[in-house]
C-alpha cells in the first residue's frame, strides 16, 4: 500500500506542467527582443571606429578612402616651404620612400629567400668593385636608425637659414640629362630628367622651366647664355645632370616561385649653374641603396632600374633644393603702358594682390681680384616700389607705382622682405 501511495504521487509531479522548485523555461514561441542587442552591438562598432579614427596617425599607417589607398609619411616640404606639416597622407601608387624610411615592409621572408637575396647583393658588388665602383650600401638596420626630416644627426640642433624671398618659388631649367648607361636603347636619360623634374616641382618652391620655349640659341651654359636667362627670363639656376653605372642583377630562387627577383644600381650626378655669376654653384652626386630596389615578377629588372634612379635622385634631392633655394629670387618689367607697370611674374612665382617690389636698374658683377672669381651682380640704383594690383596669365602680373618713377622694362624688380 505504502509503494502504491509512492508511485501516485511521482505521476501527479510529473504531470505538471512545470515543477516549482525549477526555473520557469522562456517560451520559444514569444518574439524575442533583439533591437536592444543589435543597438549595442552597432553603437559598440561605432564607438570604436570612433576611437580608431580619433587616435593619432602614425608613420607608415595604411587607410582607405573611396577604395583609393593612401600612407602616412615624411612630408618632403616640411623645413623647406613655410607652414607645411612634418607628416602627410600620400596615395600609395605614388610614394616613393625616402633615405630613413622603411621599405623592406613586405613580411618576413624565408631564410632562402634572405639568403638568395644577400647572394645577389653580394655578386653585385662583387662586380662593381671589379669595375672600380664603390656600391654605396644601406641596410635596414642602419635605415631604422635613420631619422626623417633634413639631416641625419639629431644629436645636433639644425641651425636656422633665412632664405631669401622665402616665399617666391625660383625658376630653374633642367636640360636633359646625358645618358653614359649601357641602357640607351630604353631612354634611362629621358626617363631620370622627368624624375628629377617632377621632383623638383613636388617641393612647391621651384618653377621648372622648359627650355624650348626660350629665345635662345647655342649652350644654355655659356656665359652670356647664363647672363641673358638671369635677366630678361629671371631664372636662378640651369641644372646639367648625367647618368651612369646603371647595373641590374636579376635570379630566380629555385623551389620558391618561377618569378624572377631583380636589384639595379645607378649614379646620378648635376652640376647647379648660378646664373648670377655664370660659374658652377654646386656639384652633387648620388648612388642608390642597392637593397632598396628589389622587384620580383614581369618586368622586374625595369622596375628596379626606375626605381634606382628615383633613390639615386633622393639621395641629392634636399641638398640641391636648399642650394637652389640659396639664390635670392627676381624679375623684370617686361613693359609699361598707360601707367600699368607688367612684370614677368605673378600667381605661380608667388606673388599676391598687394605683394610689394622694390625696383633696381641692372648692376655690375663683382670680381674677386685675386682669384678673378665672379662673386655675383650687385643691385644697380634703387628706383621705387611698385604694388601688385591684379595677377592674371599663367605667370603675370601689373602693378602701379608706389614711390619712385623713371622705371625702365630693363629694371628687376625684388620682393621686399
Amino acid at each position: 500500500m505504502h509503494k502504491v501511495f509512492l508511485f501516485l504521487l511521482i505521476l501527479i509531479f510529473a504531470s505538471c506542467s512545470y515543477l516549482p522548485f525549477t526555473k520557469k523555461k522562456d517560451d520559444d514561441t514569444a518574439p524575442k527582443d533583439t533591437t536592444a542587442k543589435k543597438t549595442s552591438k552597432a553603437d559598440r562598432k561605432a564607438e570604436k571606429i570612433e576611437k580608431i579614427e580619433d587616435k593619432e596617425p602614425k608613420p607608415g599607417d595604411i587607410k582607405v578612402i573611396d577604395g583609393v589607398e593612401y600612407i602616412y609619411t615624411s612630408n618632403r616640404r616640411f623645413m623647406l616651404t613655410p607652414y607645411e606639416p612634418e607628416y602627410v597622407w600620400v596615395r600609395k601608387d605614388q610614394f616613393t620612400p625616402r633615405m630613413g624610411e622603411a621599405l623592406l615592409s613586405g613580411g618576413a621572408a624565408s631564410k632562402k629567400e634572405k639568403d638568395e637575396m644577400e647572394r645577389r647583393i653580394a655578386k653585385l658588388e662583387e662586380e662593381l668593385k671589379k669595375k672600380g665602383i664603390a656600391p654605396y650600401m644601406v641596410y635596414p638596420q642602419q635605415m631604422g636608425m635613420m631619422p626623417s626630416g633634413m639631416g641625419f644627426m639629431p644629436a645636433y640642433p639644425l641651425i636656422a637659414f633665412n632664405y631669401p624671398s622665402p616665399k617666391m618659388k625660383r625658376r630653374v631649367i633642367v636640360t636633359p640629362f646625358i645618358d653614359n648607361s649601357n641602357y640607351k636603347e630604353e631612354g634611362l636619360g629621358e626617363l631620370a630628367t622627368k624624375r628629377l623634374i617632377s621632383r623638383l616641382e613636388n617641393t612647391n618652391a621651384i618653377i621648372c622651366v622648359d627650355p624650348n620655349v626660350l629665345n635662345l640659341k647655342g649652350i644654355l651654359t655659356d656665359p652670356t647664355n647664363l647672363k641673358s636667362l638671369n635677366e630678361l627670363y629671371g631664372i636662378q639656376a640651369v641644372i646639367k645632370g648625367a647618368l651612369s653605372d646603371v647595373y641590374t642583377s636579376s635570379s630566380k630562387i629555385e623551389g620558391k616561385d618561377d618569378k624572377q627577383t631583380s636589384f639595379a644600381m645607378s649614379k646620378i650626378s648635376i652640376d647647379i649653374y648660378n646664373t648670377d655669376t655664370n660659374i658652377i654653384l654646386k656639384q652633387l652626386s648620388g648612388r642608390n641603396p642597392i637593397s632598396m630596389t628589389r622587384e620580383k615578377g614581369d618586368m622586374s629588372s625595369e622596375k628596379s632600374k626606375m626605381k634606382a634612379i628615383d633613390l639615386s635622385i633622393e639621395i641629392i634631392a634636399e641638398d640641391l633644393l636648399k642650394a637652389i633655394l640659396t639664390l635670392d629670387w627676381h624679375g623684370r618689367i617686361a613693359s609699361i603702358e598707360s601707367g600699368k607697370i607688367y612684370i614677368n611674374a605673378g600667381r605661380l612665382s608667388g606673388l599676391e594682390k598687394g605683394s610689394i617690389l622694390e625696383v633696381y636698374s641692372i648692376g655690375e658683377q663683382v670680381i674677386d681680384s685675386r682669384t678673378q672669381t665672379p662673386l655675383g651682380m650687385i643691385k644697380g640704383n634703387f628706383k621705387g616700389e611698385l604694388e601688385v594690383v591684379e595677377l592674371f596669365g599663367v605667370d603675370a602680373s601689373w602693378a602701379k607705382i608706389k614711390k619712385g618713377g623713371n622705371f625702365t622694362p630693363t629694371d628687376l624688380v625684388y620682393f621686399q622682405k
